[in-house]
């Protein structure tokens, strides 16, 4: 598990497009878009809206537009998309290094099983969106892979809470 764990938080690094699409646009807060008025906006950037290979169509709409362009924000809407992104790869580095270190083992392991709980919800969200208008063929065939493999994975987590310390026996010897 702490194996798994490094490899992918090293690939919310390396790769963070992979994971793009299982951060649910509730999450994402709503940046204003940068001022066309405002100086040179051709510096290579793609089109506003317009998907690119490195930066997949945006898996969520702004929720509401309220005059002069603002977005309604989601009272969940903290963090961009590459901010939650990033934020999840620093948690499962640090769950990573807890699930080998005996004494945080068993804390570690629940808080595992929690996080991969809660990542639920953005691989159903992600299903969903593959589903709809803007889905593709490949999109509905990953996500329809990744959603039943968050089981296993929950079920191993809170399994190595039972593993985590070993019984020590009376008089110190163990």
């Amino acid at each position: 598990m702490g194996a798994l764990l490094l490899a992918n938080a090293g690939k919310h690094f390396r790769d963070p497009g992979f994971y793009r699409d299982v951060v649910p646009g509730y999450l994402c807060r709503q940046d204003p878009a940068p001022d066309p008025n405002a100086g040179d906006t051709s510096q290579g950037s793609p089109t506003p809206g317009m998907p690119t290979e490195a930066s997949p169509i945006q898996s969520s709409p702004p929720l509401s537009s309220t005059g002069a362009g603002a977005a309604a924000q989601h009272p969940w809407a903290l963090l961009s998309r590459e901010e939650w992104i990033a934020v999840s790869g620093l948690l499962e580095l640090a769950a990573a290094v807890g699930i080998l270190l005996p004494p945080t083992r068993k804390l570690t392991a629940t808080a595992i099983t929690a996080m991969f709980t809660a990542f639920l919800a953005g691989h159903v969200d992600a299903l969903v969106r593959a589903y709809g208008p803007q889905g593709t063929p490949r999109r509905r065939k990953i996500h329809a892979v990744r959603l039943p493999l968050q089981a296993p994975l929950i079920l191993w987590a809170w399994s190595l809470r039972t593993r985590a310390l070993p019984a020590r026996k009376p008089g110190g010897q163990g």
